[in-house]
């Protein structure tokens, strides 16, 4: 009886942990400058195994001044565009564009399922692919928080393409150590122990992945001659520091490692902003702006 009320239990958290996190965000606040869009996703996502329809996704596109550089916003799971309008406001008043969007299942964007990076990242492709067609001269950067990480690293470089910058905060390098480390922190280590592999063994039937298929850390390890920035919270629980340091050395080529004194899993812009300007805009503006530009002013114009 015990084992029947908890794979019952485990069902009802898979459902939970999946289904998609709807919001209705409205026009783009006018500070921005921002046009909202919705993207067409070439390739299907689908809305369960072995169903598929078509993909869109809902953004905010604020265009910037040329030889800036252009960045993709990507949120975290359960949230939507608006948890990065303080970034987008930032990489603003230093004349970048920014791309803001709901990652598939989130939002405004369609899409049935949460996946943890595997079906987001065809929405990541869309958003990368209308970067490149409305600023194609522009150098092209990242900022993906949490899942929205995930789901870049999780595109194959053929669907990434070149990038030049890509910031990576809180992500998760193996799908089995994020939900151990979730569940460690409700229920301790001993039970997370033996209900993690119970809870993995849903991803194939709700969401047609295989666990072995969701290792941002093995992604990591083909994003090429990408500068890479990894950033975490040094009392972050569900991606511990240890795991940031992992992601860092997985970069193949330069990257920077910043742990945040203090921080836990929470928005590290939120938390620490000046030092959030130091760390993350001094990294973008280092490397998207063209080269006859280099030597400008890295701060902001104004204070967001």
């Amino acid at each position: 009886m015990l084992s029947v009320l908890t794979g019952a239990g485990l069902w009802i958290a898979g459902e939970q942990l999946s289904r998609p996190a709807r919001a209705s965000l409205g026009p783009p606040p006018a500070d921005l400058q921002a046009r909202a869009v919705r993207i067409p996703v070439p390739r299907p996502i689908p809305d369960a195994v072995g169903e598929q329809a078509p993909g869109q996704v809902s953004a905010w596109f604020s265009p910037g001044q040329p030889g800036r550089g252009a960045v993709l916003l990507l949120h975290g799971v359960r949230s939507h565009r608006g948890q990065m309008l303080a970034r987008a406001r930032l990489l603003h008043q230093t004349g970048m564009s920014v791309l803001l969007i709901d990652l598939p299942a989130h939002g405004e964007s369609s899409g049935e399922r949460i996946s943890f990076g595997w079906r987001e990242s065809q929405g990541v492709a869309a958003a990368l692919s209308f970067l490149r067609r409305e600023l194609p001269q522009e150098k092209l950067g990242v900022i993906g928080v949490s899942l929205g990480g995930a789901s870049l690293l999780l595109l194959s470089p053929q669907e990434r393409g070149p990038l030049q910058a890509v910031a990576l905060e809180s992500v998760y390098p193996t799908i089995e150590e994020a939900v151990h480390n979730r569940l460690r922190v409700r229920i301790g280590e001993a039970l997370s122990q033996g209900l993690t592999p119970m809870l993995l063994s849903q991803l194939p039937l709700r969401l047609g992945v295989e666990p072995s298929q969701l290792r941002p850390e093995q992604a990591l390890r083909q994003l090429g001659e990408t500068p890479v920035l990894v950033a975490g919270g040094q009392l972050d629980t569900q991606t511990p520091p240890a795991e940031t340091r992992r992601m860092a050395a997985a970069a193949p080529q330069l990257h920077t490692l910043w742990l945040l004194d203090g921080a836990h899993h929470t928005d590290l812009q939120a938390f620490a902003p000046e030092a959030y300007r130091q760390q993350v805009l001094a990294f973008l503006v280092q490397r998207l702006r063209a080269d006859t530009d280099a030597g400008a002013n890295t701060a902001p114009t104004a204070t967001p």
